[in-house]
């Protein structure tokens, strides 16, 4: 088999609002080897090279950051009149599945991907979906990744569009650019324009429970189908989101 990075790195990104923010120290084996001294009495003569352990202190590191995958409970407290899921109570079998990209690189920034588009990408792809398949959405903007207007860039899924997959029975769904909506910045106009509910991250708040992977990568790298994916989130307790490591897997 062979086997496909679809995540972004985890490394220091000290600057942005808290939630995209990532703060990390490094220790080396200098460092390693004079906290092993501290610890249990024993000097650098009596180690490998002089050389103690190379560890990393994660100071600041939101859920959010990086790649990613969002529990129901980042949507909302309630969906469907119970408590929504956090990232610790999803199913792993919902994290493991038959993968399919649907690529709209080619469409404008801040455009909307309703159901009749995506019908019409999963008939271009030759694939019909199934319950328990992960859907990946190629937009082409993990080329922007790490750059100031990252944030602003790409195409999202309508909460219609959401909607139509759920329906299908998919849980998981991931896209390569900022968010799983259109820009934010985008649909706060919209919202503030027409003074409404329903607008402003419509997608996330559609009412359902699934889940997004955010800030994916490398999606151009993959077939249309033929792959699994394998999004195990970390095991946060209560949390509305945790970084994955998101791989593809194809028979070789």
């Amino acid at each position: 088999m062979r086997i496909v990075d679809l995540s972004a790195p985890l490394e220091p990104l000290p600057e942005g609002p808290e939630f995209v923010r990532i703060e990390i120290d490094y220790q080396d084996h200098a460092a390693g080897a004079a906290t092993i001294e501290r610890m249990f009495g024993v000097g650098r003569e009596l180690l490998r090279d002089g050389e103690g352990w190379a560890g990393e202190t994660i100071r600041h590191l939101s859920t959010h950051a990086t790649t990613h995958v969002d529990a129901p409970w980042h949507y909302n407290s309630q969906i469907e009149g119970e408590r929504a899921p956090t990232i610790d109570q999803l199913p792993l079998e919902w994290f493991y599945g038959p993968g399919v990209v649907l690529d709209f690189s080619e469409r404008g920034e801040g455009e909307a991907v309703g159901p009749d588009v995506l019908q019409a990408a999963l008939a271009a792809a030759g694939h019909r979906l199934a319950p328990g398949d992960i859907v990946l959405v190629r937009t082409g903007r993990d080329a922007f990744y790490g750059q100031p207007d990252y944030p602003a860039r790409g195409v999202g899924v309508s909460a219609e569009g959401t909607r139509f997959l759920y329906e299908q029975g998919v849980r998981v769904m991931g896209i390569d650019s900022w968010g799983w909506d259109r820009p934010l910045h985008l649909e706060a106009a919209d919202a503030l324009a027409a003074r409404q509910p329903g607008i402003f991250w419509a997608a996330h708040q559609v009412g359902l429970r699934y889940c997004q992977i955010e800030r994916l990568v490398n999606l151009g790298a993959l077939p249309a189908t033929g792959f699994t994916v394998a999004c195990f989130p970390l095991k946060l307790i209560g949390g509305s989101a945790a970084p994955a490591r998101v791989v593809a897997i194809l028979p070789d």
